[in-house]
């Protein structure tokens, strides 16, 4: 599903009547747009009668629009709404055989996410044939319908076999998708065993799939990895989380409407939002099993043709400095490193991307980003292809019919060449379990405050709880940690490093698990008496960009110590000869801002930024490409 396609919503609901879209790609959908927008303007011009009249279809459509949105969302199980808001017994949902340390969980977790599971969920998936979002839902075998009671069935099961400490629901919403009225997204509950500190953790993929046309009903729209890879890794996780006493709640979820504007997520974001579920952290599964390399794939991704990559997986999320998404990739990557890299057999390498999501693209995590919760995305190294499905050259995997789960190489009827690696899937199930485990058992995040002298920096470590032991993050121009520190001291001081560098902390318990990590802090100048020294910093510091180089994107940072009046402003990237190869206005505020200049992928050499304010050059730096 491609970025842009949420702000095209907004602006093609604005300015005309939205009537049997559904079958339209978006670029027919822009070009529409400003041929609308072109004769509203023309007609405003004309007369004032005609500027009454196109008043009247403005507001008209907007109402049409409005009336588009997500309406009625309710949860089908009423139980499952209880537990999440966190109104419930927790001694109910208390297994007879605790398992709640990490010493245990994380063995657990990598034994027992099984890729003969993974299969199976597979395999059964494809037999629905077309799991559009607007597919039949009548129908037990095929369609829609057929796929989301099976997931629902299958989250009974396991809750059957695990006391009934699985709860499965329904969200169910209406909304005009594909022609389809009333949608379903499925979820199921796993009750924390503490309330005492609330929150709840949501692990999800989209269900849907889709063929070259966005609404065709009839196709064979198998969808296997994208995205039955990620519902296949949703469940698993569901079956063995379920054997956990976690002290958080966890929340399992395949959505629905992802292919046509992640309609499904929208619909629970806004959901939790209004119901004031406390989500604490929102894993996105999408594209999550393949290994093969595409002709084309949305960058950064594949390095050539059927190039293979069964040891990395990609978390994308939005933002850089204090970002909480961010923040989270970075929980997970050191959960990963510190609890289960040890005991893996194939060790993974976890990326953390500069962007929210590849070039052009978007995922179900953004919703919930949206609406202020921390959300990422878990996607594979390679892709086997770019969506692009208009282009008649076009020759991948995703978004078609080709989407399936293997091949038949010896004639015998059984597949026995997979396109989905479930391998390679299991090992993204255990990073997400992992990780999700140790943010429902860790302690509370703290906050901090943080300032610098000439040689050093001094962290003070906000903790009501007073845990007694914390750990210290230091980050400089990178996306993941320079230093780590652990200490016992809520005041804490070490050696100031070079350059511009940024610090947050977590808490840590008697097991030795961190919470979430708190937010980030770039510690201004004090003197010796404790004064912060702001006469000494310029107005505007352009700072060097990060990564250098990484991935397909890159982080400009700019930062603003004090206010400073001003009517225009903008970044501006150009070659070595001096042309402007790209240009973007800037809004300034006090304290950090961040630019994301995405160059492509196998783009390298020598550049220039400059940030321009009133005509004025404030800074200039190089930055290198070598991918």
């Amino acid at each position: 599903m491609e970025s842009g396609r949420i702000a095209q919503r907004i602006f093609f609901g604005m300015f005309c009547i939205e009537i049997s879209e559904t079958n339209f790609s978006k670029n027919k959908r822009t070009s529409r747009l400003h041929r609308t927008i072109s004769l509203g303007l023309l007609l405003i011009k004309i007369t004032w009668a005609m500027k009454k009249l196109f008043s009247f279809l403005l507001l008209f459509s907007i109402t049409i629009f409005w009336a588009n949105a997500q309406t009625n969302i309710v949860s089908i199980n009423p139980v499952a709404e209880q537990v999440m808001l966190g109104n419930y017994d927790p001694a109910a949902y208390t297994p007879t055989v605790v398992i709640n340390h990490p010493d245990d969980l994380v063995p657990a977790i990598i034994a027992g996410i099984s890729p003969d599971s993974l299969k199976s969920y597979l395999l059964k998936l494809s037999t629905f044939e077309n799991r559009n979002t607007g597919a039949d839902t009548v129908s037990n075998l095929t369609g829609m319908g057929a796929a989301r009671r099976w997931v629902h069935q299958r989250f009974s099961e396991i809750g059957a076999q695990n006391g009934g400490r699985l709860i499965p629901s329904y969200l169910q919403f209406d909304m005009d998708i594909c022609g389809m009225g009333q949608h379903r997204n499925v979820f199921a509950v796993l009750p924390g065993i503490d309330t005492s500190d609330h929150g709840v953790i949501l692990i999800e993929a989209h269900l849907d799939s889709r063929c070259e046309v966005l609404c065709d009903i009839n196709c064979t729209a198998h969808g296997m990895e994208d995205n039955g890879s990620g519902t296949a890794l949703v469940i698993e996780l569901a079956r063995i989380m379920s054997q956990f006493a976690l002290d958080r709640t966890v929340v399992f979820v395949a959505t629905i409407g992802e292919e046509q504007g992640l309609y499904g997520a929208e619909a629970f974001a806004k959901y939790a939002k209004d119901k004031g579920i406390p989500l604490t952290a929102v894993f996105n599964n999408d594209v999550i099993g393949g290994i093969i390399c595409g002709q084309t794939s949305s960058p950064p991704s594949c390095p050539g043709f059927n190039q293979i990559d069964s040891t990395q997986v990609r978390l994308f999320s939005q933002g850089s400095f204090n970002s909480k998404n961010k923040q989270l990739s970075r929980f997970i990557k050191l959960q990963y490193q510190e609890e289960a890299l040890a005991l893996s057999a194939v060790p993974m390498m976890v990326t953390i991307m500069s962007a929210e999501d590849r070039t052009g693209r978007g995922g179900d995590h953004i919703p919930f980003r949206q609406e202020g919760f921390a959300a990422m995305r878990f996607t594979s190294a390679n892709e086997h292809g770019n969506a692009d499905v208009s282009n008649p050259n076009y020759h991948d995997r995703q978004h078609t019919s080709d989407d399936y789960l293997g091949v038949d190489t010896d004639g015998d009827l059984v597949l026995d060449s997979f396109f989905v690696d479930f391998n390679y899937l299991s090992r993204n199930a255990v990073i997400n379990g992992v990780a999700a485990a140790m943010a429902a058992i860790g302690p509370v995040s703290p906050d901090l405050n943080a300032n610098k002298s000439a040689d050093s920096v001094y962290v003070d470590i906000i903790d009501p709880l007073n845990y007694g032991l914390y750990r210290v993050f230091v980050r400089s121009t990178t996306h993941d940690f320079d230093s780590l520190f652990t200490t016992t001291q809520t005041h804490f001081v070490f050696a100031r490093p070079s350059g511009t560098f940024f610090v947050s902390t977590a808490s840590v318990d008697e097991n030795g698990i961190e919470s979430l990590f708190s937010r980030e802090v770039n510690p201004p100048v004090v003197n010796a008496t404790g004064e912060v020294v702001a006469q000494e910093l310029p107005a505007i510091e352009l700072l060097q960009n990060r990564p250098n180089p990484f991935d397909e994107a890159t982080i400009i940072s700019f930062m603003v110590n004090r206010n400073m009046p001003y009517k225009t402003a903008y970044m501006a990237v150009s070659d070595m000869q001096g042309k402007i190869l790209w240009q973007q206005d800037l809004q300034i505020k006090n304290g950090m801002n961040e630019v994301l200049y995405e160059h492509g992928y196998n783009v390298t050499g020598v550049y220039a930024y400059s940030l321009v304010v009133d005509g004025k050059v404030m800074g200039v730096k190089e930055m290198v490409f070598a991918n």
